[in-house]
């Protein structure tokens, strides 16, 4: 019996989401009304009222059946969209039946909550067989995050805009929503040059390359492409042409995504994680713009390390990544403290965005610290923390979830 109610269900989910119109829904709202008060006596007057609108119905349903199109949509989405912002899905309808199709649309049915239409239903007169019309549907995604939506279809109302009709072929499409951000004027961080072995490998194509300092003698196990050969010829005895290594600017950003179980998230998410991704994509924008290398941890279901800057990768795949990140429901202190460890003797800053402060959030801090970076930490959160924020040796700044929405800061 559970898969009949499922199935039941289900298939008026269908007809209520998509088959009715507007003017549908209500003409049935017409008819049960005149049934439940026509169904006293036959002689009131409602009870012709019932008639007329069932004979309506079934006038509807059968043209509506006979001219029933056969169309096939194609939807173009953005590439990438970011929270909040409008965007426009492209729809082209080709009729690939036979006969010319009357009052054509096309449109998505069943979105997630995250996703919404702005754009209210459009149709087109008519659409001869073999022919194909366009139209754009303004479209808005409330949150971040990969979104799978379902696919587009086409149908026809004909003739009483009542039901909507047709056969269509068309293919289901994922929209990626990336978070959105207020851009940061001014980044202050206590940053340092640390060497960075590898060199070169790590600044792809620009950065800082090797330079000439001056010659010395040959010591075994130099390179024989650093012998000078000219000065070689002149001297009498080998010598080599010295270096100077390379230090770089290298920040690691940690964001917190640790929410306690029990809280429940709204439709929009859990407001101080989104805060805090949203801080962090304004940190890697400003970031982004200097000649730093960022490493991105960051701890969802699994962890996310992710390395960006002086053109190694661009900003907008930080974001890609942040867009995925979920909620961690357990302390992810445990897993992203061993893998910062074996790079911290690397890193020159680390800025963590949290959404509290307590003990393995400071054990952290007071880690990096002991390896020689510099710590500047943001924590994102209304009231006040688990723990009083007690760091004297690093800079800890707290922000409101309202602070960051409305862009309140213009140099952290």
């Amino acid at each position: 019996m559970n898969w009949e109610w499922s199935f039941v269900y289900r298939y008026s989910r269908f007809l209520w989401m998509y088959r009715f119109t507007t003017a549908g829904k209500w003409l049935c709202a017409g008819m049960i009304f005149a049934a439940m008060i026509g169904s006293a006596s036959v002689e009131t007057p409602i009870y012709q009222a019932f008639c007329a609108l069932m004979a309506f119905f079934f006038i509807d349903r059968l043209i509506g059946a006979a001219t029933r199109p056969r169309l096939q949509v194609h939807c173009e989405l953005p590439e990438k969209t970011t929270a909040g912002e409008l965007f426009a899905a492209n729809m082209t309808l080709r009729n690939i039946g036979k006969r010319r199709a009357y009052d054509v649309g096309a449109s998505f049915f069943g979105l997630p909550d995250s996703v919404e239409m702005i754009d209210a239903e459009e149709t087109h007169p008519q659409l001869p067989a073999g022919e194909v019309w366009r139209t754009d549907i303004r479209m808005r995604a409330r949150r971040r995050g990969i979104h799978s939506l379902p696919r587009p279809r086409g149908y026809s109302t004909f003739p009483f805009d009542l039901f909507r009709d047709g056969r269509s072929e068309s293919e289901k499409a994922d929209l990626l929503v990336l978070p959105s951000f207020h851009p940061l004027a001014e980044m202050n961080l206590p940053v340092g040059a640390r060497y960075q072995p590898g060199g070169v490998a790590l600044t792809s194509n620009i950065g800082e390359s090797p330079e000439y300092i001056g010659n010395r003698e040959y010591v075994p196990g130099d390179p024989a492409r650093r012998i000078d050969y000219r000065s070689w010829a002149r001297l009498g005895r080998p010598v080599v042409r010295e270096y100077q290594e390379e230090y770089y600017c290298r920040v690691a950003l940690v964001l917190d995504t640790f929410v306690p179980p029990g809280r429940k998230a709204s439709a929009d998410g859990f407001d101080d994680l989104e805060a805090a991704i949203s801080m962090s994509a304004s940190i890697a924008d400003a970031l982004s713009r200097g000649e730093y290398l960022i490493d991105l941890f960051a701890a969802g279901p699994e962890l996310y390390v992710f390395r960006a800057g002086r053109h190694t990768a661009h900003f907008d795949n930080v974001l890609e990544i942040v867009a995925g990140v979920d909620a961690c429901r357990r302390n992810p202190f445990g897993t992203v403290a061993p893998a910062l460890a074996d790079e911290l003797t690397n890193i020159s800053t680390v800025v963590g965005v949290f959404l509290d402060w307590d003990e393995s959030r400071r054990e952290l801090a007071r880690v990096a610290m002991q390896r020689g970076c510099r710590v500047k930490i943001i924590v994102v959160r209304d009231g006040e923390t688990t723990e009083p924020i007690d760091l004297e040796e690093g800079d800890v700044v707290q922000m409101s979830v309202a602070e960051v929405r409305e862009g309140a800061f213009e140099s952290l």
